[in-house]
């Protein structure tokens, strides 16, 4: 759990899982013990998700749910009609942390945040937070009087984000991992290997873990149940500050994920 959000380090993501995919893997991973499940409007699994909550008869409140807002619809009005359009599709009275999916500076910070608090104030959210925000972006939004508790990014041993990661560290801000493994590539690097032979581990346990042990969040998706299970067992372990530094030391690449309507370069 971070200090300043009371969220599991390790989620179960839903992108790209539709459908009666989705209902078997979200339901796997809760059945598996997760009990932090990352979906998006965008993902266009809000009703699958709320189906898998439901059928494992686990308590709404011991699950928590991160969902997205679509950047083209982050003002004010549409913050608030998108939320409760969330609410009826996965079946639940409130949102634990709901976050702005690409940032959008066409429309005002006031217009997005101050919904945002509105709807933390009424309890229809717990947390707020953005997705793929750089630090000019976050600067922007702390300048309005807001602080967002999350920003959910693409970050994996050959893109670390260190520098976003220093500074969301020194606002309190946590970050969450999304593509943690690289979608894949990640697991052959060879340090990754050699750390796996090490501590008896898979590799995919070995970047988990890794990112955790940085005080960062990661939500790994998989349609495996021995996958489902064995990214989450990353959380029974802890690995030596020097095979930290290894990883943190692996050379850097370009991101993975780099869409059209991304402000990465703000």
């Amino acid at each position: 759990m971070s200090k300043n959000i009371n969220i599991p380090f390790i989620g179960f993501g839903t992108w790209k899982l539709t459908g009666e995919v989705c209902v078997k893997a979200v339901s796997k991973a809760l059945e598996a013990g997760y009990r932090h499940i990352d979906t998006a409007d965008r993902y266009g699994n809000h009703k699958e998700v709320a189906k898998a909550v439901k059928d494992s008869g686990i308590k709404r409140e011991e699950i928590f749910i991160t969902t997205k807002v679509w950047y083209t619809e982050l003002n004010y009005k549409n913050v608030l009609g998108s939320l409760e359009r969330f609410l009826d599709e996965l079946k639940t009275d409130y949102i634990d942390l709901l976050l702005v999916h690409w940032p959008n500076r066409q429309i005002p910070v006031e217009e997005t945040f101050g919904a945002f608090c509105e709807l933390k104030d009424t309890k229809k959210i717990r947390y707020y937070g953005v997705s793929n925000y750089t630090i000019h972006h976050i600067e922007d939004i702390i300048s309005k009087g807001y602080r967002p508790f999350v920003n959910q990014v693409e970050l994996h041993p050959s893109f670390n984000q260190k520098e976003l990661y220093e500074y969301c560290k020194s606002k309190n801000i946590l970050l969450t991992a999304y593509s943690p493994l690289g979608m894949g590539d990640e697991l052959k690097n060879p340090i990754v290997v050699e750390l796996s032979k090490k501590y008896n581990v898979t590799p995919a346990q070995v970047i988990l873990n890794w990112i955790i042990s940085r005080g960062i969040a990661a939500i790994p998706k998989s349609t495996n149940p021995v996958n489902i299970k064995d990214n989450l067992k990353s959380l029974e372990w802890k690995m030596e500050k020097i095979d930290v530094e290894k990883i943190n030391a692996i050379e850097q690449k370009p991101r993975l994920l780099n869409p059209p309507w991304q402000e990465f370069d703000y």
